[in-house]
């Protein structure tokens, strides 16, 4: 019976060593230089609103032309504390052709991808250390995450620098999220 115990500790002592070296390399896995160089990165401030700043950036018309045609300008013109995740025009680029047709093609679908890009309520995307869940405007969950040393929301990179703008702010990402239908 006592060797049983012993054994027992040796594996629970393996088990917290093991996850003890775990932590510490994902831990200095997502603090490098470059890493420290993203959150002291400071957010360029537009006065306007959220939509007004998309309009401004020309790496964003495709969204631009995506929130006309769902008829969403005015929800992010509008007052409110709110958080955009911008795909950008590569972004859209990058979803296959005939999965694009549909989604311009049907404005409750594009509506639902594009709202699924918002969460309301401001936070600093960057500094997710560990996985963390934010509901978007449809009500599917976003998840934001470090990945090797990056800012992640889903798959998409997040861009180190944040536009405040009056209503909100607007976090630039490479991919276009889609929620589940």
């Amino acid at each position: 019976m006592e060797k049983k115990g012993y054994i027992m500790n040796k594996k629970i002592t393996l088990l917290a060593s093991a996850a003890a070296l775990l932590f510490a390399s994902n831990a200095s896995a997502g603090w490098n230089k470059a890493s420290y160089q993203c959150l002291k990165t400071k957010p360029a401030v537009f006065d306007g609103t959220i939509a007004e700043a998309a309009i401004a950036t020309p790496e964003l018309s495709t969204l631009v032309t995506a929130l006309s045609a769902a008829n969403l300008v005015d929800a992010v013109n509008g007052d409110g504390n709110l958080t955009v995740f911008a795909p950008t025009n590569a972004a859209f680029e990058n979803v296959p052709a005939p999965i694009l047709g549909e989604i311009l093609g049907d404005t409750d679908v594009l509506s639902a991808v594009l709202l699924h890009h918002v969460v309301d309520g401001k936070f600093d995307a960057r500094r997710s250390y560990f996985p963390k869940a934010k509901t978007s405007l449809v009500g599917q969950k976003l998840f934001l995450s470090r990945t090797e040393g990056k800012p992640h929301v889903n798959q998409s990179e997040i861009a180190c620098q944040p536009v405040k703008t009056d209503n909100g702010t607007v976090w630039i990402i490479d991919s276009v999220l889609l929620p589940q239908f």
